[in-house]
Protein backbone atom coordinates (compact mmCIF):
# COMPACT_ATOMS: atom_id res chain seq x y z
CA UNK A 1 0.00 0.00 0.00
CA UNK A 2 1.31 3.09 -0.54
CA UNK A 3 2.43 5.85 2.15
CA UNK A 4 0.88 8.90 0.65
CA UNK A 5 -2.79 8.57 1.93
CA UNK A 6 -0.93 8.66 5.47
CA UNK A 7 1.88 11.01 4.88
CA UNK A 8 -1.49 13.38 2.98
CA UNK A 9 -3.44 12.38 6.27
CA UNK A 10 -0.60 13.37 8.43
CA UNK A 11 0.31 16.53 7.09
CA UNK A 12 -3.34 17.45 7.47
CA UNK A 13 -3.78 16.68 10.78
CA UNK A 14 -0.23 18.92 11.67
CA UNK A 15 -1.25 21.55 9.31
CA UNK A 16 -4.37 21.98 11.29
CA UNK A 17 -3.00 21.58 14.42
CA UNK A 18 -0.21 24.25 14.04
CA UNK A 19 -1.89 27.14 11.79
CA UNK A 20 -5.65 27.26 13.62
CA UNK A 21 -4.20 29.60 15.84
CA UNK A 22 -2.37 31.54 13.06
CA UNK A 23 -6.10 31.73 11.48
CA UNK A 24 -7.77 33.20 14.53
CA UNK A 25 -4.64 35.70 14.83
CA UNK A 26 -5.27 36.98 11.03
CA UNK A 27 -9.07 37.16 11.50
CA UNK A 28 -8.05 39.82 14.56
CA UNK A 29 -5.67 41.30 12.41
CA UNK A 30 -7.76 42.04 9.54
CA UNK A 31 -11.15 43.22 11.87
CA UNK A 32 -8.50 45.56 13.33
CA UNK A 33 -7.60 47.14 10.52
CA UNK A 34 -11.30 47.13 9.00
CA UNK A 35 -12.42 49.00 12.27
CA UNK A 36 -9.44 51.53 12.03
CA UNK A 37 -7.85 50.54 14.76
CA UNK A 38 -4.27 49.08 15.78
CA UNK A 39 -3.71 45.90 14.87
CA UNK A 40 -2.37 43.02 17.35
CA UNK A 41 0.09 40.90 16.51
CA UNK A 42 -0.55 37.85 14.50
CA UNK A 43 1.06 35.78 17.08
CA UNK A 44 -0.64 36.40 19.98
CA UNK A 45 -2.95 33.55 19.81
CA UNK A 46 0.44 31.27 20.03
CA UNK A 47 2.06 33.73 22.86
CA UNK A 48 -1.09 33.14 24.76
CA UNK A 49 -1.11 29.40 24.84
CA UNK A 50 2.31 29.32 25.59
CA UNK A 51 1.70 31.27 28.74
CA UNK A 52 -0.90 29.15 29.79
CA UNK A 53 1.04 26.01 29.46
CA UNK A 54 3.91 27.30 31.77
CA UNK A 55 0.96 28.43 34.11
CA UNK A 56 0.03 25.78 37.46
CA UNK A 57 -3.92 25.07 37.17
CA UNK A 58 -5.95 25.73 39.42
CA UNK A 59 -8.78 23.95 39.85
CA UNK A 60 -12.29 24.60 41.80
CA UNK A 61 -12.98 22.24 45.04
CA UNK A 62 -16.29 20.73 43.57
CA UNK A 63 -14.32 19.95 40.17
CA UNK A 64 -14.97 15.96 39.52
CA UNK A 65 -12.72 13.98 37.20
CA UNK A 66 -14.99 15.22 34.16
CA UNK A 67 -13.81 18.66 34.76
CA UNK A 68 -10.05 17.34 34.56
CA UNK A 69 -10.57 15.69 31.43
CA UNK A 70 -12.80 17.57 29.38
CA UNK A 71 -10.18 19.84 28.14
CA UNK A 72 -8.36 16.67 26.71
CA UNK A 73 -11.91 15.37 25.29
CA UNK A 74 -12.48 18.30 23.18
CA UNK A 75 -9.03 18.88 22.40
CA UNK A 76 -9.22 15.49 20.89
CA UNK A 77 -12.35 15.52 19.33
CA UNK A 78 -10.99 18.65 17.13
CA UNK A 79 -8.06 16.93 16.21
CA UNK A 80 -10.00 13.67 15.08
CA UNK A 81 -12.58 16.06 13.10
CA UNK A 82 -9.80 17.50 11.15
CA UNK A 83 -7.97 14.12 9.87
CA UNK A 84 -11.49 13.73 8.38
CA UNK A 85 -11.50 17.20 6.47
CA UNK A 86 -10.14 17.38 3.03
CA UNK A 87 -7.67 20.22 3.37
CA UNK A 88 -4.73 19.86 0.99
CA UNK A 89 -5.56 16.23 -0.47
CA UNK A 90 -8.35 14.08 -0.76
CA UNK A 91 -6.51 10.71 -0.36
CA UNK A 92 -7.18 10.05 3.25
CA UNK A 93 -7.22 6.56 4.52
CA UNK A 94 -9.54 7.95 7.90
CA UNK A 95 -12.14 8.74 5.72
CA UNK A 96 -12.69 5.20 5.16
CA UNK A 97 -13.88 4.50 8.57
CA UNK A 98 -15.76 8.10 9.37
CA UNK A 99 -17.54 10.43 6.51
CA UNK A 100 -19.20 13.37 7.48
CA UNK A 101 -22.43 12.31 9.77
CA UNK A 102 -19.27 11.32 11.71
CA UNK A 103 -18.03 14.10 11.95
CA UNK A 104 -20.63 16.25 12.99
CA UNK A 105 -20.83 13.30 15.76
CA UNK A 106 -17.26 14.37 16.46
CA UNK A 107 -18.24 18.39 17.16
CA UNK A 108 -21.28 17.20 18.88
CA UNK A 109 -19.17 15.05 21.42
CA UNK A 110 -17.11 18.32 21.82
CA UNK A 111 -19.81 20.45 22.66
CA UNK A 112 -21.32 18.02 25.22
CA UNK A 113 -18.37 17.97 27.21
CA UNK A 114 -17.34 21.54 27.26
CA UNK A 115 -21.20 21.80 28.44
CA UNK A 116 -20.91 19.32 30.84
CA UNK A 117 -17.45 20.30 32.44
CA UNK A 118 -18.73 24.23 32.30
CA UNK A 119 -22.03 22.81 34.83
CA UNK A 120 -19.54 20.71 36.75
CA UNK A 121 -18.32 23.51 38.93
CA UNK A 122 -21.99 24.43 39.22
CA UNK A 123 -21.49 28.69 38.79
CA UNK A 124 -24.12 30.72 37.36
CA UNK A 125 -22.25 31.70 34.64
CA UNK A 126 -20.96 28.25 33.17
CA UNK A 127 -24.70 26.79 33.75
CA UNK A 128 -26.28 29.75 31.46
CA UNK A 129 -22.89 29.50 28.99
CA UNK A 130 -23.85 25.70 28.80
CA UNK A 131 -27.52 26.01 28.57
CA UNK A 132 -26.94 28.80 25.55
CA UNK A 133 -23.95 26.03 23.72
CA UNK A 134 -26.54 23.54 23.71
CA UNK A 135 -28.87 25.45 22.51
CA UNK A 136 -26.79 26.93 19.50
CA UNK A 137 -25.97 22.88 18.72
CA UNK A 138 -29.72 21.98 19.03
CA UNK A 139 -30.34 24.49 16.27
CA UNK A 140 -27.04 24.49 14.10
CA UNK A 141 -26.62 20.80 13.98
CA UNK A 142 -29.64 19.61 11.64
CA UNK A 143 -28.60 22.89 9.09
CA UNK A 144 -24.85 21.90 9.09
CA UNK A 145 -26.26 18.38 7.93
CA UNK A 146 -28.70 19.63 5.82
CA UNK A 147 -26.03 21.60 3.88
CA UNK A 148 -24.42 17.82 3.58
CA UNK A 149 -26.98 16.50 2.30
CA UNK A 150 -27.40 18.81 -0.71
CA UNK A 151 -23.70 18.10 -1.59
CA UNK A 152 -23.70 14.38 -1.13
CA UNK A 153 -27.25 14.52 -3.17
CA UNK A 154 -24.34 16.13 -5.90
CA UNK A 155 -21.65 13.91 -5.79
CA UNK A 156 -23.41 10.36 -4.04
CA UNK A 157 -21.52 10.49 -1.26
CA UNK A 158 -21.73 11.71 2.13
CA UNK A 159 -17.54 11.38 2.76
CA UNK A 160 -16.34 14.91 2.33
CA UNK A 161 -13.23 13.78 0.60
CA UNK A 162 -15.58 11.64 -1.96
CA UNK A 163 -17.53 15.37 -2.24
CA UNK A 164 -14.38 17.49 -2.58
CA UNK A 165 -13.31 15.13 -5.29
CA UNK A 166 -16.24 14.73 -7.06
CA UNK A 167 -17.04 18.99 -7.01
CA UNK A 168 -13.29 19.62 -8.21
CA UNK A 169 -12.94 16.91 -11.33
CA UNK A 170 -16.42 18.48 -12.68
CA UNK A 171 -14.77 21.73 -13.39
CA UNK A 172 -16.67 25.02 -13.09
CA UNK A 173 -19.97 24.60 -12.56
CA UNK A 174 -22.59 26.98 -11.04
CA UNK A 175 -25.15 24.80 -8.95
CA UNK A 176 -27.92 26.50 -7.34
CA UNK A 177 -28.22 24.67 -4.79
CA UNK A 178 -24.52 25.10 -3.55
CA UNK A 179 -24.92 29.19 -3.70
CA UNK A 180 -27.96 28.40 -0.75
CA UNK A 181 -26.12 26.11 1.49
CA UNK A 182 -23.34 28.27 0.98
CA UNK A 183 -25.02 30.99 2.81
CA UNK A 184 -26.47 28.74 5.12
CA UNK A 185 -22.86 27.00 6.02
CA UNK A 186 -21.94 30.89 6.46
CA UNK A 187 -24.74 31.16 9.05
CA UNK A 188 -23.62 27.67 10.53
CA UNK A 189 -20.02 28.59 11.05
CA UNK A 190 -21.07 32.23 12.62
CA UNK A 191 -23.01 30.47 15.11
CA UNK A 192 -20.87 27.25 16.02
CA UNK A 193 -17.67 28.94 16.48
CA UNK A 194 -19.38 32.36 18.63
CA UNK A 195 -18.39 34.68 16.13
CA UNK A 196 -20.39 38.19 15.68
CA UNK A 197 -24.10 38.27 15.24
CA UNK A 198 -24.32 35.75 17.38
CA UNK A 199 -21.44 36.06 20.29
CA UNK A 200 -18.58 38.64 20.52
CA UNK A 201 -15.20 36.38 21.30
CA UNK A 202 -13.55 39.48 22.12
CA UNK A 203 -16.08 40.20 24.96
CA UNK A 204 -16.51 39.01 28.85
CA UNK A 205 -19.95 40.58 29.20
CA UNK A 206 -21.86 38.53 31.29
CA UNK A 207 -25.46 38.98 29.65
CA UNK A 208 -24.35 38.34 26.02
CA UNK A 209 -21.09 35.80 26.12
CA UNK A 210 -21.50 31.93 24.94
CA UNK A 211 -18.17 30.28 24.74
CA UNK A 212 -16.43 32.42 27.03
CA UNK A 213 -19.14 31.42 29.84
CA UNK A 214 -17.95 28.16 29.91
CA UNK A 215 -14.33 28.40 29.89
CA UNK A 216 -14.11 31.23 33.42
CA UNK A 217 -13.22 27.95 35.66
CA UNK A 218 -10.61 26.75 33.43
CA UNK A 219 -6.99 28.30 33.44
CA UNK A 220 -3.45 27.30 32.59
CA UNK A 221 -3.14 23.92 30.48
CA UNK A 222 -6.65 23.08 30.56
CA UNK A 223 -7.59 26.89 29.41
CA UNK A 224 -4.96 26.43 26.49
CA UNK A 225 -6.07 23.47 25.68
CA UNK A 226 -9.72 24.84 25.12
CA UNK A 227 -8.82 28.19 23.27
CA UNK A 228 -6.44 25.46 21.21
CA UNK A 229 -9.57 23.06 20.33
CA UNK A 230 -11.32 26.45 19.53
CA UNK A 231 -9.22 27.84 16.98
CA UNK A 232 -9.22 23.83 15.63
CA UNK A 233 -13.36 24.10 15.23
CA UNK A 234 -12.91 27.63 13.52
CA UNK A 235 -10.42 26.20 10.95
CA UNK A 236 -12.00 22.80 10.20
CA UNK A 237 -15.42 25.07 9.56
CA UNK A 238 -13.32 26.78 7.30
CA UNK A 239 -12.04 24.07 5.38
CA UNK A 240 -15.08 22.26 5.38
CA UNK A 241 -16.47 25.37 3.59
CA UNK A 242 -13.40 25.49 1.48
CA UNK A 243 -14.02 21.60 0.48
CA UNK A 244 -17.53 22.06 -0.29
CA UNK A 245 -17.71 25.17 -1.93
CA UNK A 246 -14.12 26.07 -3.13
CA UNK A 247 -12.03 22.52 -3.56
CA UNK A 248 -10.01 23.75 -6.41
CA UNK A 249 -6.59 23.25 -5.95
CA UNK A 250 -6.95 20.08 -3.70
CA UNK A 251 -4.75 16.72 -4.44
CA UNK A 252 -7.13 14.51 -5.93
CA UNK A 253 -6.87 10.94 -5.21
CA UNK A 254 -4.68 9.78 -8.28
CA UNK A 255 -2.09 12.97 -8.28
CA UNK A 256 1.28 12.42 -6.48
CA UNK A 257 3.43 13.94 -3.84
CA UNK A 258 4.40 17.35 -6.07
CA UNK A 259 0.06 18.30 -6.54
CA UNK A 260 0.18 17.72 -2.46
CA UNK A 261 2.86 20.40 -1.65
CA UNK A 262 1.08 22.55 -4.41
CA UNK A 263 -1.82 21.92 -2.30
CA UNK A 264 -0.16 23.57 0.66
CA UNK A 265 0.16 27.40 -0.50
CA UNK A 266 -3.22 27.41 -2.05
CA UNK A 267 -4.80 26.29 1.43
CA UNK A 268 -2.95 29.33 2.53
CA UNK A 269 -4.42 31.62 -0.08
CA UNK A 270 -7.46 30.47 0.49
CA UNK A 271 -7.64 31.06 3.77
CA UNK A 272 -6.41 34.01 3.82
CA UNK A 273 -9.20 35.07 1.57
CA UNK A 274 -11.85 33.57 4.14
CA UNK A 275 -10.61 34.73 6.91
CA UNK A 276 -10.81 38.30 5.29
CA UNK A 277 -13.90 37.53 4.34
CA UNK A 278 -15.30 36.37 7.73
CA UNK A 279 -13.48 39.28 9.52
CA UNK A 280 -15.42 41.25 6.76
CA UNK A 281 -18.53 40.02 7.98
CA UNK A 282 -18.67 40.65 11.37
CA UNK A 283 -17.28 44.42 10.92
CA UNK A 284 -20.25 45.03 8.65
CA UNK A 285 -22.70 43.24 11.49
CA UNK A 286 -23.73 44.11 14.78
CA UNK A 287 -24.55 41.51 18.32
CA UNK A 288 -28.09 40.60 18.02
CA UNK A 289 -29.98 39.13 20.85
CA UNK A 290 -29.36 36.13 22.51
CA UNK A 291 -33.13 35.05 21.92
CA UNK A 292 -32.71 36.31 18.45
CA UNK A 293 -30.13 33.27 17.60
CA UNK A 294 -32.73 30.37 16.99
CA UNK A 295 -34.52 32.70 13.90
CA UNK A 296 -31.10 33.11 12.91
CA UNK A 297 -29.91 29.46 12.99
CA UNK A 298 -33.70 28.80 11.53
CA UNK A 299 -32.83 30.77 8.66
CA UNK A 300 -29.84 28.85 8.19
CA UNK A 301 -31.80 25.52 7.88
CA UNK A 302 -34.20 26.90 5.88
CA UNK A 303 -31.70 28.09 3.05
CA UNK A 304 -30.61 24.50 2.80
CA UNK A 305 -33.94 22.68 2.99
CA UNK A 306 -34.72 25.45 0.26
CA UNK A 307 -31.32 23.91 -1.53
CA UNK A 308 -32.57 20.59 -1.33
CA UNK A 309 -35.66 21.19 -2.78
CA UNK A 310 -34.15 23.21 -5.96
CA UNK A 311 -31.41 20.50 -6.46
CA UNK A 312 -34.75 18.13 -6.25
CA UNK A 313 -36.52 20.14 -9.30
CA UNK A 314 -33.21 21.40 -11.79
CA UNK A 315 -30.95 18.49 -10.68
CA UNK A 316 -28.08 20.84 -9.74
Amino acid sequence: MSALPWLTQLLEVLAAIAVAPLFVGWISQCRAWLQNKSAPSIWLPYRGIHKLFHKEAVLAERASPLFRFAPYIVFGSMVCAAAIVPSMGTRLPFSNAADAIALVGLLATARMFISLAAMDVGTAFGTMGARREMMVGFLAEPALLMVIFVASLISSSTALPAISDALATRGFVLYPSLAFTAVAFVLVLLAENARIPVDNPATHLELTMIHEAMLLEYSARHLALMEWAAALKLFNYSCIGLALFFPYGIAAAEDGFVALLGAAPVLVAKLAVGGFLLATIETLSAKMRIFRAPEFLGTAFLLAVLAMLVNQMLGG
